[in-house]
């Protein structure tokens, strides 16, 4: 915890940009039992010049469960055994009456902004099933899945291999338009291994080191020293913030297309057991989120031509599968229950309205490669046929 604050004196010079203190959520609904998903058949498949989308960005939130995305805090995880110290004061930050209003005050921009206008699938509370399709249930396998469309045969863990499939980024650096316009920024060493930075061609900063590539700036360069200077207490990692915001401020100097941004808070602080800040750091992923949004409508080159996708890249335990355990929120493997029940979000020009699905197709992280590619108008599928077809019912071809 002193660590954490000392990161947030280091970087004072840079308090216009810091996340207000997070309002403020009990006990999760009743959910069925799991049920495997399925992808859904491509109907109206992409054609080159259908969609508006000329930008995706995807920003993953490395396991953030369904169950703080639709129904906000838990009233049996704000416990001193669930590692919240201050239990009024996360009781009154985060909860509420309902499931509606937790996770209102908790993901504010998610439900003020990308459930009136875009399409959310995860809820199983009322059926709508996302899963990811990879039997592991770990990060490295979870990124690949949703970065290649398929699982890596021999990604099975976190340890560093360099990736032998080839990710839709890099896919799609190598199409006209998008040589140069290609980037990712994340807060883990391990993705320059699920990139493959060997291979793929594009900028992906790590969390680890200076951003010392496209143009940059002063506020960036400040970051890098802040990073570089401030003890992080897990290795090969940083802080979101010593990630998103110098990659919010890259973003507005270099313009890319396509844009990958990984964040890590949320599944450092479940793995160390500490409730409160697992939701303080949902509660600031919303809040970068609406930030670069925000941004990106505000630039020429982004309005109402950027789609934005929102994931994990697994769930975690205390899901609804026969077996599931409470107390199991901190984990994720192929024996932790409810360890595959991921969420997506999807908000753009050419996504319907549809809000928070009822029922409806079931998804998987495996659909997403083939729909930002889909979107930005290539067919790839057809390039990569092991990856799942993309999620149509969240693309809607313009009237010709």
């Amino acid at each position: 915890m002193a660590i954490y604050h000392l990161f947030a004196l280091s970087v004072i010079a840079l308090a216009s940009l810091v996340q207000p203190a997070p309002p403020a959520f009990p006990p999760s609904s009743p959910v069925p039992l799991s049920r495997p998903a399925q992808p859904m058949p491509p109907e109206n498949f992409s054609r080159t010049g259908l969609y508006k989308t000329k930008n995706v960005v995807l920003v993953m939130c490395d396991g953030l469960r369904w169950q703080e995305v639709f129904s906000g805090a838990d009233a049996k995880l704000i416990t001193k055994e669930q590692g919240v110290t201050d239990v009024p004061g996360t009781t009154a930050a985060y909860m509420r009456d309902t499931p509606e209003a937790r996770r209102e005050v908790l993901l504010p921009f998610i439900w003020g902004t990308a459930a009136k206008q875009g399409v959310l699938y995860g809820n199983r509370t009322k059926g709508s099933l996302s899963s990811v399709v990879n039997q592991y249930r770990v990060s490295y396998p979870g990124y690949t899945e949703t970065l290649c469309g398929f699982p890596g045969k021999n990604i099975k863990d976190n340890r560093k291999i360099e990736n032998p499939d080839v990710t839709v980024f890099e896919y799609l650096h190598g199409q006209p338009g998008f040589a140069g316009k290609v980037a990712a920024f994340t807060t883990w060493d391990v993705f320059s291994f699920i990139f493959n930075t060997q291979r793929c061609g594009f900028p992906v900063f790590s969390g680890v080191g200076p951003i010392a590539f496209g143009t940059t700036n002063d506020a960036m360069r400040l970051w890098d020293v802040a990073r570089a200077e401030t003890p992080c207490p897990w290795s090969g990692s940083c802080y979101d913030s010593a990630s998103f915001r110098p990659a919010l401020e890259w973003i507005k100097l270099n313009t890319p297309r396509l844009v990958f941004l990984g964040l890590g808070e949320t599944d450092e602080f479940a793995h160390e057991g500490k409730y409160r800040m697992y939701l303080d750091s949902a509660h600031k992923f919303d809040a970068y989120v609406k930030d670069l949004w925000t941004t990106l409508q505000a630039m020429e080159q982004y309005k109402d031509t950027t789609t934005l996708i929102l994931t994990c890249d697994h769930g975690r335990g205390g899901g609804t599968g026969l077996g599931a355990q409470l107390n199991q929120w901190r984990d994720h493997n192929d024996k932790t229950v409810g360890a595959e029940e991921t969420w997506i979000i999807v908000l753009g020009p050419d996504t319907p309205a549809l809000g928070e699905r009822i029922e409806g197709p079931a998804v998987t992280n495996s659909q997403i490669a083939a729909t930002i590619a889909t979107l930005l108008g290539t067919d790839y599928n057809k390039s990569q046929p092991r990856a799942g077809p993309p999620l149509a019912e969240a693309m809607k071809p313009l009237a010709r």
